[in-house]
C-alpha cells in the first residue's frame, strides 16, 4: 500500500472568531497571513525557526509567486512552497500535501494558514478587479462556463445545489425535517463554541423549514453563513512534534478526487467525488468506518453533509434521510459531526471556511474542545469540497 505512513501531524492550529462585520479596518491578505502563522507557531510551541515549508491557497496582492511573496514577507526561508487551488477543498488538499513533504524528508514543518476575510484596503486610484457575474468563477472569453452557462443563468452555488437536492428527492425521496435537524444539531454545537457567529442563538427544526426558501428546497438557515476570519495549521514531523505542547493530530490518510468544474457536465449528480476519496483515505490509515469519533464534514448546505455520509459510506446510497433520524450529530452525540458548528453555524470565513472543518477535527483529538469536546476522542474523519460537489478531498486523522 503506498500512500502517506502516518508520520506528519498537526501540531498547532489557530482560528480566528467568525465576525458578520469586520471589528478593525480591512487589512491586506499578507498581514492576515501574518497573523495567521504568528498565532499557530505559538499554539504549536515550537521554534519559528523549525518551520520551512508553506501552502497557501493565493495572496490578493500578487497573482503570481504567492509562496514566494509569503516567504520574503513573513521571513520563513521554505524549502518546500505550494499553492493549492480546490475551491473548498483547498484546505484538506493543503493538508496532505504538506504531510507528503514532511514524509519525504523535504521539510520539516509547514504552515497551512488561509485568511478569510472579504475585505481588504482597495488602492483610490487603481479600481478593484472586475466581479464573477452572478457568482460564475470562469467569466473570462473563452472558458467553458463564459460561453455555455453564464448567458443561461446556471451560475453561483445556490441553484446548482438545488438542483442536486431536487435529483436526490426524484430518485430516493426527500425529507426535509432529517435535513433540517444537520443545521439544528449543528447550531446546539455552536452553542458550545464561543467562537461560533452564531453562539447561544439556538434554532429548531420549525425555524429552519420556515425560514425562506433560497433555491427549492433549499432553505436560508440551511446554507453558510459568510463571516470574516481564517484559520491555520502547523504541521511537522515526529522530531518537532515532539517538542511541541499538545497531542500530536497523526494524518494517517488521504483521498483526492476531481470530476468536474461545473454539473452541467456530471455524469451522474447523485454520486460525488467523495466516494473514491474517501475509499483511498481509509484504506490508506488501515482504519474502517466504524473507528471513527468524529466527523468533520464540509457543509456548505446540508444537502452536502447528506451526500458525503452517503458516498463516503457510512450509510447506504438513498438511506441518507432515514439515517439522519436515527443518530445524534451534536458533540454528546453518537455521531459528534462538525463539533464546533460547521460553516452553517460557526460561519464560513471565505476560503478558510474548508480550513475550520481541519481545524475542529484536530482540536477535538487534541482534546482542546473545551465544552464541546468528545470523550476519548482518538480518530476524525474531514472532507473539504470544492465547486458544486465537484472536487473532494477526505483526511482521517489519528492520535498517539
Amino acid at each position: 500500500m503506498t500512500g502517506l505512513g502516518g508520520e506528519a501531524a498537526i501540531i498547532g492550529i489557530a482560528e480566528l472568531p467568525a465576525e458578520r462585520r469586520q471589528s478593525r479596518p480591512p487589512s491586506f491578505t499578507l498581514d492576515q497571513y501574518a497573523l495567521l502563522a504568528k498565532l499557530v507557531i505559538e499554539d504549536a510551541g515550537v521554534n519559528p525557526a523549525v518551520v520551512n515549508g508553506l501552502s497557501c491557497h493565493g495572496i490578493a496582492e500578487s497573482d503570481m509567486f504567492a509562496p514566494a511573496t509569503l516567504s520574503e514577507y513573513l521571513g520563513i526561508p521554505l524549502d518546500f512552497g505550494d499553492r493549492v487551488d480546490l475551491g473548498g477543498a483547498t484546505a484538506a488538499g493543503m493538508v496532505w500535501r504538506a504531510a507528503a513533504a514532511v514524509e519525504l524528508g523535504i521539510c520539516d514543518a509547514v504552515l497551512a494558514v488561509v485568511p478569510g476575510s472579504l475585505e481588504i484596503p482597495r488602492s483610490q486610484q487603481r479600481p478593484a478587479r472586475t466581479l464573477g457575474w452572478y457568482g460564475a468563477s470562469s467569466n473570462n472569453y473563452g472558458s467553458p462556463q463564459a460561453e455555455f452557462e453564464i448567458p443561461y443563468g446556471n451560475v453561483g452555488q445556490n441553484a446548482p445545489y438545488a438542483q442536486i437536492a431536487q435529483r436526490y428527492a426524484a430518485e430516493y425521496g426527500y425529507n426535509a425535517a432529517a435535513l433540517a435537524a444537520i443545521a439544528v444539531q449543528q447550531r446546539s454545537n455552536a452553542c458550545a463554541h464561543p467562537g461560533a457567529v452564531f453562539h447561544g442563538k439556538p434554532i429548531t427544526v420549525d425555524d429552519v423549514l420556515n425560514s425562506p426558501v433560497i433555491a427549492d428546497p433549499i432553505h436560508m438557515l440551511e446554507t453558510v453563513m459568510r463571516v470574516q476570519g481564517g484559520a491555520g495549521v502547523l504541521i511537522a514531523n515526529a522530531d518537532v512534534a515532539g517538542h511541541g505542547r499538545h497531542r500530536p493530530v497523526w494524518i494517517k490518510g488521504s483521498g483526492e478526487h476531481i470530476r468536474f468544474k461545473t454539473p452541467t457536465y456530471a455524469d451522474d449528480l447523485l454520486r460525488t467525488p467523495i466516494a473514491r476519496a474517501a475509499d483511498k483515505a481509509f484504506a490508506m490509515s488501515g482504519l474502517d468506518r466504524s473507528d471513527i469519533d468524529v466527523a468533520s464534514i464540509y457543509d456548505c448546505y446540508t444537502i452536502t453533509v447528506l451526500m458525503t455520509l452517503e458516498d463516503a459510506g457510512f450509510c447506504p446510497k438513498g438511506a441518507g434521510m432515514t439515517w439522519l433520524t436515527k443518530h445524534d450529530l451534536t458533540f454528546r452525540g453518537d455521531f459528534p459531526l462538525n463539533t464546533a458548528g460547521g460553516q452553517l453555524s460557526y460561519g464560513q470565513a471565505g476560503m478558510a471556511g474548508g480550513m475550520h472543518h481541519v481545524v475542529d477535527a484536530a482540536r477535538q483529538v487534541m482534546g482542546r474542545a473545551g465544552d464541546a469536546q468528545v470523550p476519548d476522542c482518538n480518530t476524525a474523519f474531514v472532507t473539504g469540497t470544492g465547486g458544486i460537489m465537484s472536487e473532494q478531498v477526505a483526511l482521517v486523522f489519528g492520535g498517539d
